[in-house]
């Protein structure tokens, strides 16, 4: 069986903070560097940082884009998908990962998080939403203090196969 390596998706929002940029750049950096496939949204903001990390660490990054023009993907995405579904898309990177790594973060992200979660795909977070609802389960993001950390608990879970369907 060939190996193969794995599809951590970083999310987070397109008018991010300098903060978020900055550690999203760190976590492409460093999922480059450890062999991961980044899967993101393809534009720019948190997308933008993490795939220029990524890229430039010699790592490879799938954009899912929210229309139909390739020529929307910002320059570090590898292979740009586009779907034509707008924000639809976010069920599409955050079902082709094995874990999630949410940056900072307005709604849209939030919807990534609820709907990996929902999937069953781990999500790690580094500054981005805290969940506490009544009476449930404590908070199920599992939280990081900066990006290495951030990586390292994704790739760990990613390997443990923590959030793999065999659909």
């Amino acid at each position: 069986m060939r190996h193969r390596s794995p599809r951590i998706a970083v999310v987070g929002e397109r008018d991010a903070t300098p903060d978020s940029v900055r550690l999203a750049e760190e976590v492409g950096r460093e999922l480059g560097r450890r062999g991961a496939i980044v899967v993101c949204g393809g534009m720019g903001g948190v997308m933008l940082a993490v795939a220029k990390g990524c890229c430039e660490s010699g790592g490879l990054v799938v954009g899912i884009l929210p229309g139909t023009d390739v020529g929307e993907a910002n320059p570090y995405v590898g292979i740009p998908i586009v779907t034509g579904m707008g924000e639809g898309r976010n069920i599409i990177v955050v079902r082709s990962a094995q874990a999630v790594i949410a940056i900072g973060g307005s709604y849209g992200t939030l919807s990534e998080i609820a709907l990996a979660l929902r999937l069953g795909r781990p999500v790690v977070g580094l500054q981005t939403w805290v969940f506490y609802r009544e009476r449930s389960a404590p908070d199920p993001v599992h939280r990081a203090s900066d990006p290495r950390q951030a990586v390292e608990l994704a790739l760990t879970v990613a390997v443990r196969g923590v959030g793999e369907s065999r659909e």
